[in-house]
């Protein structure tokens, strides 16, 4: 599928604010445009973003509801009640237990945690669970990145004399559980300055409040970010304001002294010695802590991520490596089978503007992995579904700028459950629901989509030429991470390119081009590396300009001239214009 490239040229009022940075980068011309179109248009905004400091976070107590949360904490530990945290089973659910009982356990021993098994109990609060609570005699459950819609739940626990503290992050509905208290930063309302928390950050923030409320320096805490940003990576969440600040501590944390869960995952995964980016922790570390939840059980992730010793934590964290191995068979699997599906159907999924797939025998905890890979493929919003315990369960996700929770909750009286993000949401219904769902769920979309969320779309950042990519400006861009959604890698584009002569096809089947470039500004010959893009070789052997657009990659080879490598996203072989000069 062609993607459409979409410049980001800046506006009159943005230019005005370029004005102010411009001459601290004057020898990098397009960093001060990067950084206004991440709304940082002062000399002081550009030293906090690229020098992220802890000091920088908000105080906690603006959080409604934080101090009625640590109020009853406090009271629970004064009294030596029995505490439970409490979590999902995803890598947000997990790292977010795992740091919130980490932290508590050195000031009290009176606590457990517990996570739900996917397969027996579903997502969220189970009435099982709570029996289990009382039989334990827990008092006060902690619950981290769900309870926001568990109604029913939490009025079944306080029949049994069970408190609880919400801590998630998913939108809520009009009528919220009748817990002590409710920590989200989506709440309506709420005055709390990043709204976009993982379900672990909020867990942060708690902890936070409550070191501050009982004089507790937070230094152990603030050990803990690696888990943070683990959770952030993993959960998509956007990478601005407090989260890009706990992500690069926390990133600093896994490149130094990691937590020894971590560590063994990081030996696993190959990357020790080795620096570790939001990449490593996207496609390597958090893929494995989700398998445990998605293929067995997710209290094993929280039990390898609480481990107090290496011996132990290499153990668990093998048994979490073949999880993952079982995981990608099953994946690829499953995609497979979906695409047949899909082929099947022929001319009529080709026009819907969306993909409703269902199959009772397929594994629920790899359906969200291909509901990923379905709009990947298609480039449409996509729900797949499976069986479990008598309802059809799903996974949805979408493409960019369309927001998949209000098309699911256009449905919402046909389903049992559901609950997520715009771009994620889990659901649940009668099997018998499922033909009207797929036809309201396709209606809503067709009728709210726009044409260009339908096609995938390269954003372009800014219009760059070879002579501009210098060691300076490279040694900036750095200094742009860690990337995530509202502060993506910076996509460049130059016009008008051709190759040195030098170019060729590499890869098992010669699929992917490895490049060395010239443009018109200077002698630079650029290198770069193409991937699945064997079809544009000719025209580049030909000599013919073309247009690429691309991301600058650092190498680890230190031979001179060969630092940078670029990263090249699409190829448009009829050249749309010059660069900046036009």
């Amino acid at each position: 599928m062609t993607s459409k490239w979409h410049n980001h040229p800046l506006t009159s009022i943005e230019q005005e604010s370029e004005t102010a940075l411009a001459e601290r980068y004057a020898g990098t011309p397009p960093v001060s445009q990067l950084l206004v179109q991440r709304g940082i248009t002062t000399i002081e905004e550009a030293d906090r973003f690229f020098n992220p400091s802890l000091s920088d976070l908000h105080d906690p107590f603006l959080m409604p509801d934080m101090d009625k949360a640590v109020g009853r904490l406090n009271q629970a530990m004064g009294r030596k009640e029995r505490i439970m945290v409490y979590g999902d089973y995803d890598v947000d659910g997990t790292t977010a237990v795992a740091l919130v009982y980490k932290f508590l356990r050195q000031f009290y021993s009176n606590i457990e945690y517990y996570i739900p098994t996917r397969y027996d109990e579903g997502y969220g609060i189970s009435l099982s669970s709570i029996d289990y609570a009382a039989e334990q005699g827990v008092k006060l459950i902690i619950i981290l990145d769900c309870g926001i819609k568990a109604i029913e739940e939490i009025r079944y626990a306080a029949s049994k004399g069970i408190d609880f503290i919400i801590c998630d992050h998913h939108v809520p509905d009009n009528e919220l559980p009748p817990a002590v208290a409710i920590l989200n930063p989506k709440m309506a309302g709420s005055p709390y300055p990043c709204p976009h928390l993982s379900g672990c950050g909020v867990g942060f923030k708690f902890m936070q409040a409550f070191a501050q409320s009982n004089g507790i320096p937070t230094v152990d805490l603030e050990g803990m970010l690696d888990l943070v940003a683990v959770s952030i990576a993993a959960d998509i969440v956007p990478m601005v304001d407090e989260n890009r600040i706990m992500t690069y501590h926390g990133l600093k944390r896994l490149n130094s002294n990691p937590n020894m869960g971590l560590r063994s995952i990081i030996r696993i995964c190959g990357l020790t010695g080795k620096k570790i980016t939001i990449s490593d922790v996207i496609f390597k570390i958090g893929p494995r802590i989700n398998a445990s939840g998605r293929m067995q059980s997710g209290r094993e992730a929280v039990d390898l991520l609480v481990a107090r010793d290496m011996a132990e934590a290499t153990e668990k964290g093998k048994a979490i490596d073949r999880y993952n191995q079982d995981r990608k068979e099953l994946d690829k699997r499953i995609t497979e089978e979906a695409n047949a599906i899909l082929s099947e159907r022929g001319s009529d999924a080709e026009a819907a503007k969306s993909i409703v797939i269902y199959n009772k025998d397929w594994h629920r905890g790899i359906i969200g992995i291909v509901a990923s890979r379905l709009t990947e493929l298609y480039y449409k919003p996509a729900v797949v579904l499976t069986l479990t315990n008598g309802l059809a369960t799903g996974s949805s996700r979408s493409v960019q700028g369309f927001d998949i929770y209000k098309a699911v909750e256009s449905a919402r009286d046909l389903l049992e459950n559901f609950g997520g993000h715009t771009y994620a949401v889990g659901l649940s219904l009668k099997e018998e629901n499922i033909p009207e769902f797929t036809r309201r769920f396709e209606e809503y979309v067709a009728a709210n989509i726009l044409p260009s969320q339908l096609t995938p779309q390269i954003d372009i950042d800014a219009q760059i030429t070879f002579a501009d990519i210098t060691r300076e400006f490279v040694d900036l861009l750095r200094g742009f991470n860690p990337f995530g959604p509202g502060n993506q890698k910076p996509v460049f584009e130059t016009c008008n390119v051709q190759d040195f002569g030098t170019s060729k096809l590499v890869g098992r089947n010669l699929e992917h081009i490895k490049l060395e470039l010239v443009d018109d500004t200077s002698g630079k010959v650029m290198s770069g590396i193409a991937f699945n893009a064997a079809r544009h070789f000719e025209h580049i052997h030909s000599g013919k300009p073309f247009d690429i657009c691309f991301t600058i990659e650092e190498t680890r080879r230190n031979v001179p001239g060969h630092e940078v490598q670029l990263l090249i996203k699409d190829i448009h072989t009829a050249p749309r214009r010059r660069s900046r000069d036009a």
